[in-house]
C-alpha cells in the first residue's frame, strides 16, 4: 500500500516513525527487492558474515537468539538454518516486518516468535539471552549508546552480540553515488523506444518509488568508521570487541546492479541476469576478502561487522 501524504509529512521529523512507515510499506515486497531467500545461497551468506567477524573457533552453543531490527528475518532465520541458536526471537519497530518474519520462520519449521520492539528499550529480562544479532540495523537506531546498553543488559554474563552489514562512511558515499547515477541513467535509457515496451516502468510507478525511497534519507541515520563503532561498544561496557569490514569491489558492482533492477519492470531481466549478477558479486566478494582486504584500509570497504561480549 502506498505511503500516504500524512504519513510522509509526520515521518520526515521522526526517524522512528519513518522506520515504521517505510518498513511497513516494504514488508511484503522486501525479500523480492533485496533477492532474499532462505535456501542455501542466503544460508551461506548469513553464516559467512557471522563467521567473518566471529571465527568458528570462538563460537559456542547458543540457546536463545534475539535479532534486533529483524526485517523479514533474513539474518536470524538463515543463521538458525546453519546451526546458530535453538530458539529465535525476531524484533522490529515495524509490525509488518515482524509479521512477515514470523511467517517465514513458520514456513521453514523453525521455533521462532516475534515482537514489535524498540532496540533502545528491549522488553526482555536482564541477563536472559545467549546471543543478540542484527544485520543492517545499527544505522537505523538514533541512540547507539542506549542500544548497546540494552544489549549488554539483556545478555547473560559472557553472552555475545554480533551485528553485520553496517555501512561505513566512505563505502556508503561511493555506493550511494553509484546508485544515484545508475537510477538517473537507467530510467532515461529504458524509456527510449527500443526498450520501453519490455523494460520501462510507468512514470507513475517511478514517481511513487522515488517518493517513498526518499524516506531512506530519514531512516538511514548513521554511517560508521569501524574503529569509532568499536569504541561506542567499549564505552558502554562491552568486552573483547572486534570489528571487521567486507565488500569493496563487490559493493561497487552490487549497488548499481540492485538500482538497475529496481528501475526496470519486475521480471524483465530473467534468470540469466540473476545468475550473472549473483555469480559476479560472489567472485568479487571473494576477491575483496582474500586479496583487497590485505592492502586497502578497512574504512573504504562498504560493510562493517562488530562483535563483543557482555561483562
Amino acid at each position: 500500500m502506498p505511503i500516504t501524504d500524512d504519513q510522509m509529512q509526520a515521518a520526515w521529523s521522526d526517524p522512528k516513525l519513518a522506520n515504521i512507515v517505510y518498513h511497513d510499506w516494504e514488508a511484503e515486497t522486501y525479500d523480492h527487492k533485496w533477492s532474499i531467500s532462505y535456501d542455501q545461497r542466503c544460508v551461506d551468506y548469513a553464516r559467512n558474515c557471522f563467521d567473518h567477524v566471529l571465527p568458528v573457533s570462538e563460537q559456542v552453543a547458543y540457546n536463545t537468539v534475539i535479532e534486533l531490527g529483524s526485517g523479514t528475518g533474513f539474518f536470524l532465520l538463515n543463521l538458525m538454518q546453519s546451526g546458530i541458536g535453538k530458539i529465535g526471537i525476531t524484533t522490529d519497530l515495524s509490525r509488518g516486518m515482524v509479521s512477515v518474519a514470523v511467517r517465514n520462520g513458520k514456513a521453514l519449521g523453525l521455533p521462532v516468535t516475534g515482537l514489535v520492539a524498540d532496540a533502545e528499550s528491549l522488553p526482555f529480562a536482564t541477563s536472559s539471552v545467549d546471543l543478540i544479532v542484527g544485520h543492517a540495523v545499527l544505522h537505523h537506531v538514533p541512540d547507539l549508546d542506549r542500544l548497546f546498553a540494552e544489549v549488554l543488559r539483556v545478555l547473560k554474563p559472557g553472552g555475545r552480540f554480533v551485528f553485520c552489514g553496517e555501512p561505513t562512511e566512505k563505502g556508503d558515499f561511493v555506493a550511494r553515488s553509484l546508485s544515484r547515477l545508475t537510477w538517473w541513467a537507467s530510467t532515461r535509457i529504458t524509456a527510449l523506444p527500443p526498450f520501453s515496451d519490455k523494460w520501462s516502468r510507468s512514470p507513475q510507478e517511478l514517481a511513487q518509488s522515488s517518493r517513498e525511497q526518499a524516506l531512506e534519507s530519514v531512516v538511514d541515520i548513521h554511517t560508521f568508521d569501524p574503529d569509532a563503532l568499536g569504541r561506542i561498544a567499549v564505552r558502554c561496557g562491552a568486552t573483547d570487541v572486534t570489528t571487521v569490514t567486507e565488500e569493496l569491489s563487490a559493493s561497487w558492482f552490487g549497488w548499481p546492479i540492485r538500482t538497475f533492477e529496481a528501475a526496470v519492470k519486475p521480471g524483465a531481466l530473467g534468470w540469466g541476469w540473476a545468475n550473472f549478477a549473483y555469480g559476479t558479486w560472489k567472485r568479487l566478494e571473494k576477491l575483496d576478502k582474500n586479496v583487497l582486504s590485505r592492502v586497502v584500509p578497512d574504512e573504504y570497504f562498504y560493510n562493517v561487522c562488530i562483535t563483543g561480549l557482555a561483562p
